[in-house]
């Protein structure tokens, strides 16, 4: 446990530094960004075709009302947490990946969710938006990683013993008849 904790906070500690370092913001995290508005748009404008993507901006060409998917509504940070909690448990590799790769798809299709409804949001009620945005959308987000790591525990081969960082299941004693 308490591997894993300093490893943890470790991965925590220098992923958050390496997401604010310009030069991967500029590389990585800003162009990400902008795909992301981009394959928002797109998913909106299969129902409404008044949607426009420019950079990081989702716009409604009618009402002119925008957002702007910012770094930190990306689901980056939410990705960083999972990436940290799954390459600090010890598991066998292939598990990490696949934990990786599912995680990714969970937070991101969450958060395509989350950016969509915040679109419609702040064309109803900027009120309602800023609650939904500061509040709730947030802690869903990062609620989706633990949830998504929880479902990858539970889905880690079990009993191949320390060899692979797994402890063996416990036998239990067999439990008496009663009569």
């Amino acid at each position: 446990m308490l591997r894993f904790s300093l490893l943890f906070l470790t991965l925590i500690i220098g992923l958050f530094l390496l997401e604010i370092y310009e030069p991967v913001r500029q590389a990585v995290i800003l162009p990400f960004t902008g795909l992301l508005a981009t394959f928002s748009s797109w998913m909106i404008q299969l129902f409404d075709a008044n949607v426009l993507a420019s950079g990081d901006v989702i716009r409604d060409s009618i009402s002119g009302a925008a957002i702007q998917i910012a770094p930190g509504c990306n689901g980056v940070e939410a990705m960083i947490i999972l990436l940290a909690a799954i390459i600090a448990f010890p598991a066998p590799f292939l598990y990490k990946l696949k934990g990786l790769f599912w995680g990714f798809l969970a937070i991101q299709a969450l958060n395509m969710v989350r950016i969509i409804s915040l679109f419609y949001l702040l064309q109803w009620d900027r009120n309602w938006f800023e609650w939904f945005h500061l509040y709730l959308w947030q802690a869903l987000i990062i609620l989706d990683a633990l949830v998504v790591w929880l479902i990858w525990l539970r889905y880690l081969p079990r009993g191949q013993g320390e060899s692979d960082g797994i402890i063996e299941d416990v036998a239990l004693p067999a439990e008496k008849e009663l009569v």
